[in-house]
């Protein structure tokens, strides 16, 4: 069975459980239970239309077995929704393993940074346009925060005072990393437009994304 997509391209024109055909297109080509993820995605979603989307699977091997990752970002004209569906060990010993599925829904007036880390290899070659051969999103609304601490000095070298610590903390609700070598061009680039997408519904006085 496939994935329940709209047969038209209007937005208006689409059942509120129904995924835009681009965004099953996608799901799909990831092979990682798109139906499923689908079914995530649209309890989340709950009746509303996804405008934008980003796609990124992500595959992690661990000493005894291959996991695999998948993160669905979406704008709708109120939110930010972020499906993740990720492989798990089996409950009992000997036991078939699971999908662990997550969802959560963030007011687009409650995203408080959009960060776009870009590595460029050979930036003397660089031509405008071009695409960085790696890029991380980051998107934070304050649910997480990490706090990254360290021995505070000074500059005298012969100083041995105890100086206390000295950190930060920074907001890290979701993290993205996108490679060009292992998915090619194109993903960053669409990473890069979902990126553009969301600061434009998320910046002071924007009424979400344009119809």
């Amino acid at each position: 069975m496939g994935i329940r997509s709209g047969a038209g391209t209007e937005r208006a024109a689409r059942p509120a459980d129904e995924l835009p055909p681009e965004l099953v297109t996608e799901l799909e080509r990831c092979g990682y239970y798109p139906q499923l993820v689908a079914d995530v995605l649209l309890v989340a979603l709950a009746g509303e239309s996804a405008q934008a989307h980003l796609v990124h699977l992500e595959t992690t091997f661990d000493t005894d077995a291959v996991r695999r990752h998948v993160t669905v970002l979406a704008i709708t004209a109120t939110r930010l929704v972020v499906a993740h569906v990720d492989d798990h060990g089996p409950d009992v010993e000997g036991g078939a393993p699971v999908a662990l599925a997550s969802s959560e829904s963030v007011p687009l007036s409650a995203v408080r940074s959009v960060v776009l880390a870009h590595r460029f290899p050979a930036p003397e070659q660089h031509r405008a346009g071009s695409p960085p051969q790696e890029l991380t999103l980051t998107v934070g609304w304050g649910t997480v925060a990490r706090v990254d601490l360290e021995p505070a000095g000074c500059a005298d070298p012969d100083c041995d005072a105890d100086h206390g610590y000295t950190g930060s903390i920074t907001g890290d609700d979701v993290a993205l990393r996108i490679s060009a070598d292992a998915e090619g061009a194109d993903a960053v680039r669409s990473a890069l437009r979902f990126a553009r997408l969301l600061s434009t519904a998320t910046r002071p006085g924007a009424a979400g994304l344009p119809g």
